[in-house]
């Protein structure tokens, strides 16, 4: 018999579970180290189960300084019945234009023992997306772990202003086009998929970072149609700003995992920018991931899901 208690349970196993029982797991981005003790321990109580992530760009242009300090860091606050570590977004081009070793850097975090990992070949052809996805998924399965990858352009990442958001949102520009879709996830064998919809990351660029985020919205039909077309648990990054009916309808049409980003970090910053102390930081991240688990999401006792 397969042990599935929470202490085994995969990454890939959970995400199944919160997609059939039409729930999400928030996967809260630390690009700061001393994020991790304070989201984990708001995981832990509120009985929730989530992801801990980290992306590629927080520990080039943040503070998370490494996967391997990552993951020692999680390791001294996880509680397996509650979380996972996740690898997100090692892109294939950076947002600044540069092409990254990206199949070594996923490498690491199979090595390190992520229990999931991220490849985003968004910015290039789709041809190509698919070509580094492929060897993306082949690489994170002999690991033993699942490949999210992305299609579709989901801005705000990129150095400069984005144009008005309802302009955006009206053209559809940037939207993970529903054929394609289908063809991308037969092709390359992804487990989870992140789709542009009308979410948008936070800022990181310098002097944009702190601005507030627009009040996205999200096409659900688009959202509906490619849950068809592909099969598979789509993941929606940008989550922060999105307004609550939008996301949660999200997740009613087959939106499994959700990035948020901005609504944790910006606490932290803005903390440790007036006082100086990491444990006041610490503290308005936890007050903030609690609100977010406890009354945004509505997902405090969901770790029974899990067991």
């Amino acid at each position: 018999m397969t042990d599935t208690s929470p202490a085994t349970i995969s990454s890939a196993e959970a995400i199944r579970r919160a997609y059939r029982a039409g729930i999400a797991l928030p996967a809260f981005n630390t690009p700061y180290l001393p994020m991790i003790e304070p989201v984990a321990k708001a995981i832990i109580d509120q009985d929730a189960f989530a992801l801990i992530a980290v992306a590629r760009l927080e520990f080039v242009k943040f503070e998370a300084r490494s996967q391997a300090a990552i993951k020692a860091e999680f390791d001294k606050w996880q509680d397996p019945g509650h979380m996972r570590l996740h690898q997100d977004h090692i892109p294939v081009i950076d947002e600044d234009g540069l092409r990254i070793d990206f199949l070594t850097e996923l490498q690491i975090a199979t090595d390190l023992g992520y229990g999931s990992v991220m490849v985003d070949g968004s910015r290039l052809p789709l041809d190509e997306n698919i070509m580094a996805t492929q060897k993306s998924v082949a690489l994170a399965h002999r690991g033993g772990v699942p490949c999210e990858a992305e299609l579709g352009a989901v801005m705000g990442h990129e150095a400069g202003p984005m144009p008005p958001y309802e302009e955006l949102f009206a053209s559809g520009k940037g939207f993970t086009d529903i054929a394609e879709a289908a063809r991308f996830v037969k092709e390359t064998g992804c487990d989870w998929l992140s789709v542009a919809v009308g979410n948008v990351h936070g800022a990181v660029a310098q002097g944009l970072k702190d601005q507030p985020k627009p009040k996205a919205r999200l096409a659900l039909d688009h959202i509906q149609s490619l849950a068809e077309a592909t099969g598979i648990p789509l993941v929606l990054h940008g989550g922060s700003g999105i307004q609550q009916e939008y996301v949660l309808g999200a997740v009613k049409r087959g939106v499994a995992k959700i990035n948020v980003a901005t609504e944790i970090r910006q606490p932290y910053e803005q903390t440790m920018k007036a006082t100086g102390s990491i444990a006041a930081a610490q503290e308005a991240v936890y007050e903030r991931t609690t609100t977010l688990i406890r009354d945004f999401f509505g997902w405090s006792g969901d770790a029974k899901v899990f067991a």
